[in-house]
């Protein structure tokens, strides 16, 4: 079954097509075989999630939106399962915000990182960074340390879904404000990022862009109260609350 065969209106539509396009994300050397195994793990908090996006992810969102538009310099950091499952997507956010796109992997093979960057040329990303790795994020002893100097460690915002929780930490430590896509919000990376949105990266990512596009005409004063009024902590207790209870209403 390729993925136009799935039908819409099957009640798993979106977990069908995360699986097919990670599995084609595999085939084409664009995810790894961990990347199956991270996946699984997501789709069973989404699973308890009840699939949908709860309303104190949607203001993380909207948050998230709010810090890329007032960046100087945003980055959105992509890996191997965020380049399979929601290419166009990415490139829709990045032209939204004006953020760079740039590549980043823990399994980091030349081969990959260019396959990688070239997926995401096809789907209409101009320029992606993350191949020239003249820089390094301190403290990282793998791969993803190895980052471009004029993309994530010039960033003072980077947009980091389904992140490795030692990264995330790092870029924490760094001082810049970190956005990350987190299905579970106990995870390092989740407690660790200024916004944590807990929420598939198929929903989330397009989320982030629809505010974005709504934010885009805000003053800076009114974007800087979508930031006082966002409570991260609380965003992760009410995902949390969900996953425990099955209120999905009151997340």
């Amino acid at each position: 079954m390729v993925e136009g065969d799935i039908p819409t209106d099957h009640p798993r539509y979106d977990s069908l097509v995360t699986r097919h396009r990670i599995e084609a994300g595999v085939e084409a050397g664009i995810t790894s075989k961990q990347g199956l195994v991270a996946e699984g793990r997501g789709e069973a908090f989404d699973y308890l999630l009840g699939e949908r996006t709860l309303p104190s992810a949607d203001a993380a969102a909207r948050a998230a939106a709010a810090h890329l538009l007032l960046a100087a310099h945003p980055v959105v950091s992509v890996n191997g399962n965020a380049a399979a499952l929601v290419p166009d997507e990415l490139v829709a956010l990045a032209d939204a915000v004006g953020a760079d796109l740039e590549v980043n992997l823990f399994n980091r093979t030349d081969e990959r990182m260019e396959t990688i960057a070239a997926h995401l040329r096809e789907h209409g990303a101009r320029e992606v960074k993350g191949l020239d790795a003249d820089a390094r994020i301190p403290g990282l002893d793998h791969a993803r340390a190895k980052v471009d100097a004029d993309g994530i460690a010039d960033a003072d915002v980077v947009l980091v879904p389904l992140e490795d929780g030692d990264r995330a930490a790092a870029l924490s430590a760094l001082g810049k404000v970190e956005i990350v896509i987190d299905l579970n919000p106990l995870s390092r990376s989740a407690q660790v990022a200024d916004v944590p949105i807990v929420d598939n990266i198929l929903r989330a990512i397009p989320n982030i862009t629809a505010h974005a596009r709504d934010l885009a005409g805000a003053e800076r004063a009114e974007l800087e109260r979508v930031l006082d009024e966002f409570d991260a902590d609380a965003a992760l207790d009410a995902a949390e609350r969900a996953i425990r209870t099955g209120d999905l209403d009151g997340g």
